[in-house]
Formats: structure tokens, C-alpha cells, sequence
């Protein structure tokens, strides 16, 4: 019996007529179509929507007249961010989609008048989705939330809250960008057996290999958001990478959570997989072990257990300054996957506006950091190296506790499932820059 929240943009068979997009393995085939924000080199003016398809991105705006009843919807690309595309509804984004989806198929008659607005991936200059006017990080992967824990508080690693309800806290949206160079944070820190704190670089800054999700539509203040309804505000997903100064962190934390330890830096990667390309990739959400606590009410829903969680394979690759001098593969730290989290992408959604808070259109939410059940599945380095406690061996004789000026971390997403043609999300990387002197 056919699926009938798919249709013919999902079709296996649909091949399209950008030759890129057929090719096996690529991020972008026609069965993808994700958004980003971008500026071609012979194009002066402000940067505009686009989708990317195969190694080319489509300016979506230049096309509007040839997608039908989508054409107005089409026409919000012109702007500088997704956020007018955004505040649509669902029906609109499905609408949008599978016209383009028509229109970049083989064989349709549009193609001479569609390929002339088609530009290089490569030499494309890409920006931010769009400028949240908010960021909550979430702790959805209890397998992260343990094994930190046990660095800290070695005898009771999970607190007594975390089973009931999603933790997250709001990050700053000031410093989120695309994938860029990240400048080693300073700030205080206080080192064991000292009695007062410094104030210099970062000693131990980490990676947080993380799910972004871009919100869309919008709620009315004081009215939440039921976990059945959730998912109309679920736009799309991007990579996300949370950058931790654990030392700067470590001192500041308490009594109120995270502040300069994260704020510093968020990288997201550039294209925004749409909810409806994720669709066959949907999946039940993780079992709860024998003994746990059911969810509470507002956070429990048949439906959103039996399809709530997305199957998002993460992998997170380092290289040092001297491997890329020397012209040597990054070595894998971590692969796992988002189906994995502990908390669906619905359940943060319901949580968040349970109290009446708001969503407005590019609200952005990160996962947190995202690990698996083994050692070869973990998001971070603090996890990696039991916080410094045991070096990571990397080629050529280097090791790491945590990263050093120089350092890129490259984290990708791919979806794969038997039936389906398997879509990637493009890369979110950072490299390390020195702190700024004085």
C-alpha cells in the first residue's frame, strides 16, 4: 500500500536532468532539494535563496514563473534569509518542493529555461539559513548525558530531572554562523589546587557533533504547542556544531548553567534538509529501557513514538595543520545516529512551548551533542579522552586531549534506507584560529 505521506518527489526512479544530481553518493540528488542562502560570483547585490541540486544550486526566484501555483511562494526566495519561506505553512513548503521537483526532472520541455540560473556549488559564496531570534541546545542523547555525567559525578551521572523532561538551555544567536574559521575563546578559568582563577585562552576546547532544527511557522504566545502539532513547525535540518570551552565552562556553570564557555561559537552548516525530503527516513523513537519513568502526558503520543525520530547518520573527521601539510586522510573520531536521542525532535518542541513560549519563524534548535552506545560513537572529546584523561592517538605520532590552533572538525549527515535514494546534508566544518592577543 502506497505511503501517503510521500509523493512523486520521493519517487526512487526520478532521475533529473542536472547530470550531478544522478551520480552515486552525492549529497543533492533530485530526491533531496535542500535550502540555503547564497551569492554566485558574477552575481553582484544581495545574496538570495537557492536549492541545491547535485553540484549546482538553483536560484529558485529566477524560476518562479515556470512552478505553477508555487510561483508566490517561490518569489520569497529573493530574500536574503529563509525566514519568509519559513513562516509558511507546511502545505506551502510540500507545494514548493515537488514543484521544483517537476521542473528539474528528466525530461521536461522547462529545462533551457531552468539550467541558465543554475550555479557552481563549488564558487558559490554561502551565509547563515537565516538569523534566529532564538537557540535552545537540548541534551536529547542520554548516552552523551551519561557519559558526562560520570566525568563529573562519577556516582550518580544522570540527574533525577533528566528522564522526565528535555534539558536545554538558550544559547546566543549572535555568534552562530556558517562553516567558518573559530577563534580559540578566552575567558576565566581556575585550575585544580588553585585557590583564584586566570583569565587567558581556552586549554581545553571540544567539539559537540550535533543535529540543528530550523522551526517555521509560528505559535501565539501563552498557547502551546501539543506533541501532535509539533511536527507543523519543523521546517528542516542542518549539522550543527555546539564548540565547548570545557575549562571556561567548568568554572562558570554553576549555579546557572552554560554562558562564555558556549557562546563564543556555533557553526551550522548551510543547507536546511527539509522536513518533507526526511520523510522515508522517519523512523520509531528509541525504546526506553525496563524501569524508566513513561513520559508525562503533554510529552507522550503514539504516533510520535512510532515515527518521531529521524535515522541521520553523523560522522565527525579531525585534521591537524600537519596532516593537511603532509597531505594525510582526517581520521574519524565519532559516527552515530540521531535515531539514537533519547528525546524526539517533537517532544522538544512540545516541552519548549509548554509554558506558553513562543516560536517564531528560523528559531533554531541544536540536539545536543549526539553519541551512540560505543566508544566508537562518540560526539565530543570530552567523552573521547575522559576529559583529558586518556590522549587520542592520531597519525604521524600526534595526539589530542582537546583541540589545538589549527585543527578542523568536519561533521557530515547522511540518510540511508533500502528503497530510497539515500540524501546528504553537505558538511559543517570549523578549524581552530589562535586567541587574539592581549
Amino acid at each position: 500500500m502506497p505511503n501517503p505521506d510521500l509523493d512523486a518527489s520521493h519517487d526512487v526512479s526520478r532521475r533529473s536532468w542536472v547530470t550531478g544530481a544522478n551520480h552515486v553518493g552525492t549529497d543533492f540528488p533530485i530526491q533531496n532539494l535542500p535550502f540555503g542562502i547564497f551569492r554566485a560570483p558574477a552575481h553582484a547585490g544581495a545574496p538570495r535563496g537557492g536549492v541545491a541540486i547535485g553540484d549546482c544550486i538553483l536560484d529558485v526566484s529566477a524560476v518562479a514563473s515556470l512552478l505553477g501555483e508555487a510561483q508566490s511562494i517561490a518569489h520569497l526566495l529573493a530574500a536574503p534569509t529563509l525566514q519568509p519561506l519559513m513562516s509558511q505553512s507546511p502545505s506551502a513548503w510540500t507545494a514548493l518542493r515537488l514543484s521544483l521537483s517537476n521542473v528539474l526532472a528528466a525530461g521536461r520541455g522547462e529545462q533551457g529555461q531552468v539550467e541558465r540560473h543554475l550555479h557552481p556549488i563549488a564558487t558559490a559564496e554561502m551565509f547563515l539559513p537565516a538569523r534566529p531570534g532564538g537557540f535552545v541546545d537540548f541534551f536529547a542523547s542520554i548516552q552523551h548525558a551519561t557519559n558526562a555525567g560520570r566525568i563529573f559525578r562519577p556516582d550518580a551521572p544522570l540527574l533525577p530531572n533528566y528522564k522526565y523532561v528535555p534539558i536545554g538551555y538558550n544559547g546566543r544567536v549572535s555568534t552562530i554562523s556558517v562553516s567558518r574559521g573559530v577563534r580559540r575563546p578566552c575567558g576565566q578559568t581556575r585550575a585544580a589546587g588553585q585557590d583564584t582563577p586566570l583569565f587567558g585562552p581556552s586549554r581545553r576546547l571540544d567539539f559537540e557533533t550535533e543535529l540543528g532544527v530550523f522551526l517555521g511557522g509560528h505559535s501565539v504566545q501563552g498557547t502551546p504547542v501539543s506533541l501532535a502539532q509539533a511536527w507543523d513547525h519543523v521546517f528542516g535540518f542542518c549539522l550543527l556544531n555546539d564548540w565547548s570551552a570545557r575549562d571556561i565552562q567548568a568554572w562558570e556553570y554553576q549555579p546557572l548553567g552554560p554562558f562564555l564557555g558556549k557562546s563564543f561559537s556555533t557553526t551550522v552548516s548551510p543547507w536546511v534538509v527539509t522536513a518533507d525530503a526526511l520523510r522515508p527516513f522517519r523512523t520509531s523513537v528509541r525504546l526506553r529501557p525496563a524501569g524508566d519513568p513513561m513520559p508525562l502526558a503533554y510529552l507522550a503520543d503514539k504516533e510520535d513514538q512510532a515515527n518521531g525520530a529521524v535515522d541521520i547518520m553523523l560522522e565527525t573527521k579531525l585534521a591537524t595543520a600537519r596532516m593537511r601539510r603532509e597531505e594525510n586522510r582526517p581520521i574519524l573520531l565519532g559516527r552515530a545516529s540521531t535515531r539514537e536521542l533519547y528525546w524526539s525532535v517533537g517532544q522538544l518542541v512540545a516541552h519548549h512551548t509548554s509554558n506558553g513560549c513562543s516560536i517564531e519563524a528560523g528559531d533554531l534548535y541544536g540536539s545536543g551533542t549526539v553519541s551512540g552506545d560505543d566508544k566508537n560513537s562518540l560526539g565530543s572529546l570530552l567523552e573521547i579522552t575522559r576529559a583529558g584523561e586518556a590522549a587520542l592517538e592520531l597519525p604521524g605520532g600526534e595526539w589530542r586531549t582537546f583541540l589545538e590552533d589549527g585543527d578542523e572538525v568536519t561533521i557530515t549527515g547522511r540518510c540511508v534506507r533500502d528503497g530510497f535514494v539515500p540524501i546528504g546534508f553537505g558538511c559543517c566544518a570549523g578549524r581552530i584560529l589562535p586567541a587574539l592577543a592581549g
